[in-house]
């Protein structure tokens, strides 16, 4: 039988292609490979190899080598970094053509989304951030605004906090600076599940039904053989990121702000059940006056699918402002 969700990619894959993106395998180390969407400039025919000098394990990210891709026409670099329950042009498909006339969009994905692997046993999003950080270096890019939603925003966060030279302006949507002991057990507590992966990674079209019906605002209907299509292929891996989700938990002791002089745009949606509204004005205070928050009603956790065009339009506005910020400075 035909899978309907499998039908779409190609169509998917298509509006990629259309708006400039290509999809590019970057080899972090052996058995390590990060697999992204680029600017068509950047791509090449083989496996792009990180250089010895960008190992995963260095807490500085070098300079780009003399072979990496470069055009004159370059334009600012935006990385959208997707949640937990997709790859990244699922995630991000109402984004990626709304920014690649201005900006070269970079959309990763993830390990174990898409074709990303690690044979690492490290899973926390730190090691995913310095794997995407070392990925951008070798494709060249030496400065980025970075996009994150939900899980992405935690990786996004940690890229920030530990690259600021390449991260140089962030924007968040439903997500925190790490998801700590009480955090999860409250939010859980909150919407009725033992534990993240019965959340996160539902086995039965009940438990994806709960799953969606939480994250958006607006209920709405789907027949069940879609609910089943979308099972069969979003939810692999399931070892791997149920890994995941356990390397996302740290003590409330060992948690702490991140010391961040970004300039910070947390974009919410409004009835956002997941990680609700006063969580991000709480990160708001604690990130200080170069943080911002904006709220977009009638919208929940799935703030940028639920309502993309606001979404965009706030999006775009704050590029504007931090890219006109860099050309006076």
């Amino acid at each position: 039988m035909v899978n309907w969700v499998e039908a779409q990619k190609p169509l998917l894959h298509w509006l990629v292609h259309r708006a400039g993106l290509r999809q590019q395998a970057i080899e972090i180390e052996p058995g390590t490979v990060m697999c992204m969407w680029v600017p068509k400039h950047k791509a090449t025919n083989k496996k792009a190899v990180v250089p010895e000098a960008a190992a995963i394990t260095k807490t500085a990210i070098p300079a780009a080598p003399a072979n990496a891709a470069t055009s004159a026409s370059e334009k600012p670099a935006v990385v959208l970094v997707h949640g937990f329950a997709t790859e990244g042009i699922v995630t991000w498909q109402f984004q990626f053509g709304a920014l690649t006339s201005q900006y070269d969009v970079y959309v990763p994905d993830l390990f174990f989304f898409g074709g990303s692997t690690t044979a690492s046993a490290d899973r926390s999003p730190g090691f995913q951030a310095e794997c995407l950080a070392a990925a951008l270096s070798r494709l060249g890019v030496e400065r980025c605004t970075a996009v994150g939603f939900s899980y992405g925003g935690m990786v996004a966060f940690k890229m920030a906090e530990r690259w600021p030279s390449l991260v140089t302006s962030l924007v968040v949507s439903g997500s925190v600076f790490a998801m700590t002991d009480s955090i999860g057990k409250a939010t859980l507590d909150q919407l009725g599940f033992a534990s993240s992966s019965e959340l996160l990674m539902p086995e039965s079209i009940k438990g994806l039904k709960a799953l969606l019906s939480i994250s958006m605002h607006k209920k709405l209907w789907f027949p069940d053989f879609l609910y089943r299509d979308f099972l069969e292929i979003m939810f692999s891996n399931r070892k791997e990121r149920a890994e995941l989700l356990e390397g996302l938990v740290i003590s409330n002791q060992d948690a702490k702000v991140p010391t961040l002089d970004q300039r910070i745009l947390l974009l919410w949606g409004e009835n956002d059940n997941i990680f609700n509204l006063e969580l991000a004005k709480k990160m708001k205070e604690q990130l200080g006056e170069k943080a911002s928050v904006e709220i977009i009603e009638n919208a929940g956790h799935l703030v940028h699918v639920e309502r993309p065009c606001v979404y965009n339009l706030h999006l775009k506005k704050f590029l504007e402002l931090v890219n006109s910020e860099d050309a006076e400075n």
